[in-house]
C-alpha cells in the first residue's frame, strides 16, 4: 500500500472546509446551491445498490457534508457510519436525521483516523464529490482501503481533468448558469482515471468498473453515460 499521512497529520484544507460549512443551512434545500448534488444522488445510490447488497450492510460515508448519500444508503437497509471534518455541516446532518428518522452515525472525524481504529471493518465504503477537494487523495484511497472487509468494494465519484471539464463543471456550472457557487472547484486539483486507478493499485484495490456520471441541467436529473470526461463513479473491490 501507499504511505499514507500519520492519523494526527491533517489531510485537508480550512479554507474547502470553510467553503462548504457555509453551505450548510440550504444543504437540504433542493433548488438552493446544492440542487445538483441533490439530481446526482439517486444515480450515486443506484450505483452502489446495484454493487452491493445494502439491507444489513456495514458502509461508511465519507466527506458525507449533510448527509444527503448517507441517509439515502441509510434508508436503503445499510448501518451507516459518516464523516465529515465540518462540524456545520455533521450538525445539520444530525438535525435533518432527527426529522427524518434515519439511523446514521455522524462523526466529525478523518477518514485516516477511523482507518487506524477501525481497519477491515465495513462492506462498503462511498467517497462521493471528496478526493478533488484534499491535498493528498491518495491518501484518503489508502485509508478507505485499510477498512474495507475483504471481499468490500470502495465508491468514488470525482471530476475528470479534462477541457470538457473545465467548460461545463466550472465555467458552464459556476460562472454562466449559476447551478454551484463560484470557486467550487479548482481544476488542478480534478483527477483523471488513470490517475485514480493507479491509487487503487497501490492500496491494494482492484478497479472494477467506470462509469460517466452525467448531470442534466434542463429537466434537473442525472444518468450513468460511457463518457467519463467530466463527473464520473468509479468501483473498487479489496480482493477475498
Amino acid at each position: 500500500m501507499n504511505t499514507q499521512l500519520p492519523p494526527t497529520q491533517d489531510n485537508f484544507r480550512q479554507s474547502e472546509l470553510d467553503k462548504f460549512a457555509a453551505l450548510a443551512s440550504r444543504w437540504w434545500d433542493p433548488n438552493g446551491p446544492q440542487k445538483p448534488l441533490h439530481a446526482l444522488n439517486p444515480v450515486r445510490l443506484r450505483y452502489v445498490a446495484e454493487r452491493i447488497p445494502l439491507a444489513g450492510a456495514r458502509v461508511l460515508d465519507v466527506g458525507c457534508g449533510a448527509g444527503l448519500l448517507s441517509e439515502a444508503l441509510a434508508t436503503g437497509g445499510a448501518q451507516v457510519t459518516a464523516l465529515d471534518l465540518a462540524p456545520e455541516l455533521i450538525r445539520v446532518a444530525k438535525l435533518h436525521a432527527l426529522e427524518s428518522g434515519a439511523q446514521v452515525d455522524y462523526r466529525v472525524q478523518s477518514v485516516e483516523d477511523i482507518a487506524a481504529e477501525s481497519p477491515g471493518q465495513f462492506d462498503a465504503v462511498t467517497c462521493m464529490e471528496m478526493l478533488e477537494h484534499v491535498p493528498d487523495p491518495a491518501a484518503v484511497i489508502d485509508a478507505c482501503a485499510r477498512l474495507l472487509k475483504p471481499g468490500g468494494r470502495l465508491f468514488v465519484s470525482t471530476l475528470n481533468r479534462t477541457p470538457a471539464a473545465f467548460a461545463l463543471a466550472i465555467v458552464g456550472a459556476e460562472y454562466i448558469a449559476g447551478l454551484l457557487p463560484k470557486g467550487t472547484h479548482q481544476y488542478r486539483d480534478f483527477i483523471r482515471p488513470s490517475e485514480l486507478a493507479g491509487w487503487f493499485r497501490g492500496a491494494g484495490l482492484q478497479l472494477d468498473d467506470v462509469s460517466g456520471l452525467m448531470y442534466e441541467p434542463w429537466r434537473n436529473g442525472a444518468r450513468l453515460t460511457s463518457r467519463t470526461d467530466v463527473n464520473y463513479l468509479a468501483c473498487a473491490v479489496r480482493p477475498a
